[in-house]
């Protein structure tokens, strides 16, 4: 039983493995609708379908043609140029329609060798990317931020009173003229008392002087 348990799991784990690497890879279909022949736009034809295509290591490229009427090799950049079978990679696929995996990075090239095929246009060039990562292109570094200039607070400040402040003048009372005696204008029996010393204006002053004291104390 534990063997059979061990045998499920490593199984499960192979399984899962081969599932992914398969739901990683797109088919290319060389040419699209066209189909791997002589284009009818010349070379062109393939170089507009392969710009519009993203090539992964794992990808496979399904060429679609009728067996002994066209064939598939790759060549190294010369012999593309040259439409030339010399230092081809790999043997001749002449049966189709051909999948071929793309199993390492780079750019990678293929042509017909049947008659003048190449000459025609019959020929494709890609580039292979390792990952699904544009070839090249890199994370950008975060813009880094400006830290922001420093506040200063000030507070306004409210003078309070002091109990320095001068207390208003006070205006001494005039001295008035005593009468000794009856007057004209006296009543039999009455006299005329002397002014108060302590007058409105005195108590006044120090009244507005004993606030100023308070004012000071308390603020």
């Amino acid at each position: 039983m534990e063997s059979q348990k061990k045998m499920m799991v490593v199984f499960g784990l192979l399984a899962a493995v081969f599932l992914e690497s398969v739901a990683a890879q797109t088919a290319h279909v060389v040419g699209g609708s066209v189909g791997w022949t002589i284009p009818q736009n010349g070379a062109q034809e393939y170089v507009t379908w392969a710009s519009g295509q993203k090539f992964i290591v794992g990808d496979v490229l399904i060429f679609n043609f009728a067996t002994d009427a066209h064939d598939v090799v790759q060549v190294p950049k010369a012999s593309f140029d040259s439409c030339s079978s010399a230092n081809q990679i790999g043997g001749t696929i002449t049966t189709g329609p051909a999948n071929i995996t793309l199993t390492s990075a780079g750019d990678h090239y293929y042509i017909c060798t049947f008659g003048s095929h190449c000459q025609s246009g019959q020929k494709l060039a890609i580039t292979v990317s390792a990952s699904a990562t544009s070839p090249g292109a890199s994370p950008s570094a975060p813009t880094p931020m400006s830290p922001p200039p420093p506040t200063t607070t000030t507070t306004p400040t409210t003078p309070s009173p002091t109990s320095d402040a001068p207390c208003p003048p006070v205006q001494a009372p005039s001295p008035s003229t005593k009468t000794t005696g009856p007057t004209a204008s006296s009543t039999p029996g009455s006299t005329v008392l002397p002014p108060s010393s302590s007058s409105p204006a005195v108590g006044a002053g120090f009244v507005l002087c004993l606030l100023s004291l308070v004012m000071g104390l308390f603020f």
